[in-house]
């Protein structure tokens, strides 16, 4: 028989910039003065959460399981990770290799960072900072990004709404603003060169790369913004990954080809399967693995949908 969806422990990440939005996820005996800025809610370290495999992690049993999990489109690892931010104050300028770089300056066996945003919830005039302006000089940029001019005086700002859509290829220099909540799917890779940090102090895990940002930045790319749409619609498909945003009681199937990680954020959601019924709340995450098949979602929701590209 199929193995019956996979719901995964959360991974808190208490990073200086985040907010207490996700509290419910960190549990209740977090202290009330301790940042809650990310949460791994699909991560292939998570350990499942119940179920005859409990307690192992996602990559320990997709030893065992990969064809069952990751279908036909398997490369080996869990390809995706998915998060929930919080962003309560600007989150470093930062950028991410591609697939050649990431080997090229991390590693054999490293993956680059082609990621998207979805917006969960934005303030009034909450921004984003999605690649560089066009015609910029190349050395007046790669002085500012050596400490030599103001890399801010280059950098294009975006205003952002809920329900906004963001892709960002790989080497675009980015940052996500305050007042933004914000589901993130990206590549199984966590490489992250720092540029500027808004003149926090350089702690321990919070360096500068100076060398790295400069080899990785492409000034000519630019996050892809996509406002606003209907649910039922793709949202960003790419080499990748597909997300998609669902709001309406659907019979689905993964046809045996890859997997489905869903995550609420509206709502409540009733996943039926040949395994029975899963409730899944707001911010709750779910794998249906691929060989799965048919699967119904029910209830009154907005499920996004991220699968392999």
């Amino acid at each position: 028989m199929s193995i019956a969806p996979l719901t995964l422990k959360p991974a808190i990440r208490n990073y200086v910039w985040g907010g207490r939005a996700l509290q419910t996820l960190a549990g209740p005996d977090t202290p009330v003065n301790v940042p809650i800025a990310e949460v791994w809610a699909v991560y292939e370290h998570n350990e499942i959460a119940s179920g005859p495999f409990a307690g192992r992690t996602l990559a320990d049993l997709l030893v065992e399981q990969a064809d069952e999990i990751l279908g036909k489109r398997r490369n080996g690892r869990f390809p995706l990770l998915i998060k929930l931010l919080d962003c309560a104050r600007w989150l470093s300028l930062q950028v991410h290799p591609d697939d050649r770089l990431a080997v090229e300056l991390e590693g054999p066996g490293m993956m680059g960072k082609t990621e998207a945003w979805h917006i969960l919830e934005a303030e009034a005039g909450a921004e984003i900072i999605a690649g560089i302006k066009a015609d910029s000089d190349p050395a007046a940029l790669a002085g500012a990004i050596r400490g030599e001019g103001n890399i801010l005086d280059f950098v294009e700002y975006h205003h952002v709404s809920r329900g906004d859509t963001i892709f960002m290829p790989a080497r675009t220099i980015h940052a996500l603003g305050p007042g933004l909540l914000v589901y993130e799917v990206q590549q199984t890779s966590d490489i992250t060169y720092r540029v500027f940090d808004w003149n926090r102090p350089m702690t321990a895990g919070r360096e500068l790369h100076i060398e790295k940002s400069l080899a990785a930045t492409d000034p000519a790319l630019r996050g892809q913004i996509r406002r606003a749409v209907e649910p039922g619609e793709g949202l960003v498909t790419c080499d990748y990954f597909h997300l998609e945003r669902l709001a309406a009681p659907q019979a689905r199937n993964t046809h045996g080809q890859g997997f489905h990680a869903l995550t609420v954020i509206e709502g409540q959601a009733h996943l039926h399967s040949a395994h029975g019924e899963l409730t899944l709340n707001k911010f709750d995450s779910v794998i249906v693995p691929a060989g799965l098949g048919q699967y119904e979602l029910k209830g009154d929701f907005v499920v996004l949908c991220s699968s392999p590209g």
